[in-house]
Order: structure tokens, then sequence, then C-alpha cells
């Protein structure tokens, strides 16, 4: 069996890979702004798949270090988090919240592409979110539009 498929335990269902992240913010005296990420055309938070061993809670911070190079990150609401629908095959993504006050990001070069994961990176308002983003992050982002009182 691949070893991101577990098997549920009461329904017998196959659990697809999951992936986690963070929808990092900065706030300024405009409000919060949402780092977004952009690759093969698509905006997306940083995130990745779970790795054999790892906590969802450690996966989204290595995520946004790896994808980002943001390594000082808070969570704002510590453990809590927000999952998508399911996507992609059942995939579903997990979110928590990170604080930064950087405001200058620059891409990291993966070692195994030789090029940063990502094309592209923004500061977007949680209105710009909403219309970046895919309808799956709708949940999320409705979440995080609560927790930052926006």
């Amino acid at each position: 069996m691949d070893k991101h498929l577990t098997q549920a335990p009461a329904s017998g269902e196959v659990i697809k890979p999951r992936s986690a992240g963070a929808v990092v913010f900065r706030r300024s005296e405009q409000g919060a702004w949402l780092l977004v990420l952009r690759a093969f055309g698509h905006w997306d938070f940083p995130k990745g798949l779970v790795e054999d061993g790892e906590s969802e809670l450690i996966t989204a911070r290595r995520e946004v270090w790896e994808e980002t190079g943001l390594g000082e990150i808070k969570f704002a609401l510590g453990e809590d988090y927000r999952e998508t629908l399911p996507y992609a095959g059942g995939k579903i993504a997990r979110y928590y919240l990170a604080e930064t006050e950087v405001e200058k990001i620059t891409l990291p070069v993966s070692l195994e592409l030789g090029r940063p994961e990502h094309d592209e990176w923004r500061w977007v308002s949680l209105d710009e979110a909403d219309d970046l983003l895919p309808p799956r992050l709708a949940v999320v982002l409705e979440w995080v539009r609560a927790a930052l009182g926006g």
C-alpha cells in the first residue's frame, strides 16, 4: 500500500493523501494581509504532503519554511485548524493560521527541482484572496476572516 494511504478503522474506506500547511498573515495599519503562492497557474497557501511520522502541525511549519523561507512564524490559534473538502482525487488539506512580521519573501530554491516550487508570491487582502483562491479554500477563508475579525 502507498505510504500516504491508510485504512479508515470504522468504514474500511481508504483515506487519500493528506496535506498540511498554513495561512500566513501579517498585520498592518490597513488590516491583515495573507501570503499566497502561485504554481502552475493556481494560487494557494503554503502546504505539502504529511510525511511518515510527522504531525500536520510540523508539516505546516516545514512547508512554510521550504516554500517561503519563513522560519519565524507564530501559530496564532495554536493547534486550531480548518480542512478543505476533498479535492483532487479525495485529498484533504489542513491549514493552520500563522503570523509573521516579515514583509519581503524570497522563494527558496528547491534542491529537488533546482528552482523555487512556486512562480510568484503576493500579500493580499481577505477580499483579494476570495477572488484569487480556488473554491475548495472558501471554508478556510471564512475561518480566517472570523479569526482575524475581518
